[in-house]
């Protein structure tokens, strides 16, 4: 399963809301040393009650547009 996710990271308030292009992940952790892809695919872990290891940022590693690709 692959998810679409919008990050917005350094939010005051983390969540996670669904919408019909795929997520939008508020983390706050910054994007520096790679703490906000780590805080996404925590939070989309605990989101889809699934290991952390399980999940992996297939694109856009480097970008707040990501796709997450879990395998179920």
């Amino acid at each position: 399963m692959r998810i679409k996710v919008r990050v917005k990271p350094g939010s005051k308030k983390p969540g996670i809301e669904k919408t019909e292009d795929g997520w939008i992940i508020r983390v706050r952790e910054r994007a520096v040393e790679n703490k906000a892809n780590e805080a996404v695919i925590e939070a989309a872990a605990q989101e889809l009650g699934i290991p952390r290891s399980r999940l992996r940022i297939v694109l856009g590693a480097t970008s707040r547009t990501k796709v997450i690709e879990a395998d179920c």
